[in-house]
């Protein structure tokens, strides 16, 4: 059986939501395996001095579960504690 866990996560960046995407993608490919897709849920961006400044981003990150854990991992049998 296949199946997903969707994550939402927020990115930043000071040039475009461009680079807010691809940051933020770049970032959470260090620690989640398995990354199939993106959404794009929300765009926002902070003003300063009257021009943007920094640009965010939440994505709804998806990535695949893998179906079997490492079978090698110790049990622990709470009957014999």
């Amino acid at each position: 059986m296949n199946s997903e866990k969707h994550l939402k996560i927020t990115g930043f960046s000071n040039i475009s939501w461009k680079d807010a995407i691809v940051k933020t993608v770049e970032e959470a490919s260090k620690t989640i395996e398995n990354l199939k897709s993106i959404t794009i849920l929300e765009q926002k961006a902070n003003i300063c001095n009257n021009k943007i400044c920094e640009y965010s981003v939440t994505l709804d990150i998806v990535f695949s579960i893998k179906p079997n854990r490492d079978e090698s991992a110790e049990i622990v049998d709470n009957d014999n504690m």
